[in-house]
């Protein structure tokens, strides 16, 4: 079985502190001990000079943690070289936490005070008491989101909890900020009661325009997610689900203009049946994809297994519908298209030389995807991953951004079907016909344009649905 090599990247750097000798040729001596070991040199800064002696500061990239610590041991062998000391990087820059909150106006005066508190900002409360829409101009909230989580499937992760998933939030925040201009806050809760969960966040939901669930596990966070969207006249949406739905499927649309073939034609294999699988598949049947099949660990999910929770019901009833069974690799063979976000290195190149001509593999699986890119490649028309180290990163920050700036500028009371469909075409839209090919189906994360393209879409779509409140002037 042939699994994904690993990689650099700046996740994995460490900065070692040294003080070594000003002689010539001891600096080279380090470097070569880290590239001996397999590390990568980044920058390397003078901190300071003493008697004899140049105090440094080298960046190294690494492959992972195990193999900082064998670097770091090694140099702490070098003769001549005094260890000092050596951070992570990536613990660095989570030091104090990544976000912050800032003022938008000063309070440097007795007027500014009397203004931004009391006793001025009793007539704008009793405005907003007795027209309630008035927060939307007066108060934060026609700009805020909720990253609401409860710590139970964390990316890569699993059920680590409230406290622990809390970093990922404050990424997920710094992305809305980046790429959207939201301001987002992480409410991390300490309850995995779906009932008790639903009350919190319809409490607090008055401070917020929009609630983004985040790492929900299934299938209460289906069940979580259907009751919000009935009981709350904001925006509710489980990135887990409809951001990688949304993103995989301007993908997919892109993808079928390269290899030339029709949605009805298609056979499509999905593996995973969590909250993502079940989302994508909602959305790619819509695209008019008639035969697809879901998977989970006991292989093809039909009308005869008697071993099915709620979600995956819904795909017995709704997929597969020549009640193929079989393992993944039983029903992988004819498909036009597999889409994995389940588990890594379940597939070889065997298996994909099985599909159809042309095959498109979407293996998403994080960190490591269901087959690596190197051993895909060579027998599939188009591959993607979740990772930001090969062609065609499927990434949800390519979606919640630009969905959730439309649907608070227009003041919107959900996010329906066809406002995520809109943001799909124009996700896919983004990459112009004449640059596609194989390596480029999707915009790149970093694209400026793709947010307020989305954004606009989605407003659109919002009034065209009547799910808009704001007034067209």
């Amino acid at each position: 079985m042939t699994v994904s090599q690993p990689s650099f990247n700046a996740s994995n750097s460490i900065i070692v502190r040294l003080k070594i000798k000003n002689k010539v040729g001891m600096l080279a001596t380090v470097t070569q001990v880290i590239s001996e070991m397999g590390g990568v040199v980044g920058a390397i800064d003078l901190v300071h000079s003493e008697e004899g002696i140049l105090v440094r500061d080298i960046s190294i990239f690494t492959y992972d943690s195990d193999h900082s610590k064998k670097i770091v041991e090694a140099i702490k062998n070098l003769s001549g070289i005094e260890f000092v000391n050596f951070s992570d990087r990536t613990f660095l820059v989570h030091l104090g936490g990544k976000i912050g909150i800032r003022n938008r106006i000063p309070v440097k005066t007795r007027d500014d005070l009397s203004m931004a508190y009391t006793p001025g900002v009793a007539r704008v409360c009793l405005d907003i008491f007795d027209e309630p829409e008035d927060a939307y101009k007066y108060t934060i909230k026609a700009n805020t989101v909720a990253v609401v989580t409860d710590g139970t499937a964390v990316l890569g992760l699993g059920d680590i909890g409230p406290k622990a998933a809390m970093p990922v939030m404050e990424g997920k925040v710094m992305l809305f900020k980046e790429f959207a201009d939201i301001d987002a806050w992480p409410i991390c809760l300490d309850t995995k009661d779906t009932e008790e969960i639903i009350r919190i966040v319809k409490a607090i939901a008055p401070g917020f325009g929009g609630i983004n669930l985040e790492d929900i596990a299934a299938p209460r966070c289906f069940e979580i997610e259907r009751r919000l969207q009935e009981e709350l006249d904001i925006p509710v949406f489980h990135d887990d689900q409809h951001g990688t739905a949304v993103v995989s499927t301007a993908a997919l649309i892109n993808a079928l203009k390269l290899v030339n073939k029709k949605a009805g034609d298609l056979k499509v294999v999905i593996s995973g049946a969590g909250a993502a699988g079940t989302a994508c598949s909602k959305m790619i049947l819509q695209l008019g994809v008639k035969n697809l099949i879901g998977c989970d660990s006991k292989g093809a999910i039909h009308a005869k297994r008697n071993d099915l929770n709620s979600s995956k019901r819904w795909f017995a009833e709704n997929t597969n519908p020549d009640q193929e069974a079989g393992s993944l690799k039983d029903v992988i063979a004819g498909a036009d298209i597999f889409l994995g976000v389940s588990a890594p290195n379940i597939l070889q190149q065997e298996d994909l030389k099985r599909m159809a001509k042309d095959p498109i593999v979407f293996a998403m699986s994080n960190p490591d995807p269901e087959i690596s890119p190197e051993e895909a490649m060579p027998v599939v028309a188009v591959m993607a991953t979740g990772r930001s180290d090969y062609p065609n990163q499927i990434n949800n920050v390519l979606c919640f951004p630009g969905i959730f700036r439309g649907a608070l500028d227009s003041l919107s009371s959900s996010i329906n079907e066809e406002m995520k469909f809109a943001a799909a075409h124009a996700i896919a839209s983004t990459v112009k016909d004449s640059h596609l090919c194989a390596d480029y189906i999707i915009p790149s994360v970093f694209d400026s344009s793709v947010a307020p393209k989305i954004a606009e879409a989605v407003q659109d779509a919002a009034y065209k649905t009547g799910v808009a409140r704001r007034v067209v002037s």
